[in-house]
């Protein structure tokens, strides 16, 4: 049961959070995760240590927590799959929406692909946020194949689970750097999505 002492103290509890969520997002766009101690984080938030724990576990928790608005932009681009454009027009939007979100964040996620090598707890919340986008691309393939646009083929949950992991796996390369640049990823990631779903890529 929630109290009125309750009630009037969440805000005030909101706004330490936020505050800690916010120093330590400008820390990473300047250091390593490894490099940023709770005390730096504490201090710039204008709070004591024992406040950041009361909120998270570690560093690796909180940047999880940061995510939330990352994951957020990710669900927005995977709606374009069922767009009003053709199968490749909708794929590359969705792609590049996914590119620009993670993009615009290229600090955080390097610093969760950190939190991810350390921590059990983080890793298991990136798998299970990485699952959560299974089934919207398994129903897009569904409803392709449905409506004989796209071949019949292996399970469409197993075919999405696929691309995405790919996704992943591009999105890594832009954030740490690689020999190719966005678009060079961008062009390649659409091919192979348009060919895995629709055997060809002027679908």
């Amino acid at each position: 049961m929630t109290t009125e002492s309750d009630k009037a103290s969440r805000p005030h509890g909101d706004r330490r959070r936020s505050a800690l969520l916010h120093a330590l997002d400008e820390h990473l766009q300047d250091s390593s995760l490894d490099s940023i101690t709770i005390a730096d984080i504490s201090r710039a938030a204008g709070v004591t240590r024992s406040a950041f724990y009361f909120y998270f576990e570690n560093k690796a928790a909180a940047v999880a927590a940061l995510m939330e608005d990352m994951y957020d932009q990710a669900f927005v681009a995977t709606g374009e799959l069922t767009g009003a454009g053709t199968p490749a027009e909708n794929i590359e939007a969705t792609i590049r929406g996914l590119f620009a979100a993670w993009e615009q964040h290229r600090h955080l996620f390097r610093a969760m692909l950190d939190a991810r090598a350390t921590s059990p707890a983080v890793r298991e919340m990136w798998e299970s946020d990485r699952l959560s986008f299974v089934e919207p691309v398994a129903e897009m393939i569904r409803g392709e194949r449905a409506a004989g646009r796209a071949p019949d083929g292996v399970d469409a949950a197993a075919l999405a689970s696929v691309l995405l992991e790919l996704n992943d796996r591009m999105l890594e390369r832009l954030a740490l750097g690689g020999p190719l640049e966005r678009e060079e990823l961008v062009a390649a990631v659409v091919q192979v999505w348009l060919r895995t779903i629709y055997g060809r890529t002027d679908a």
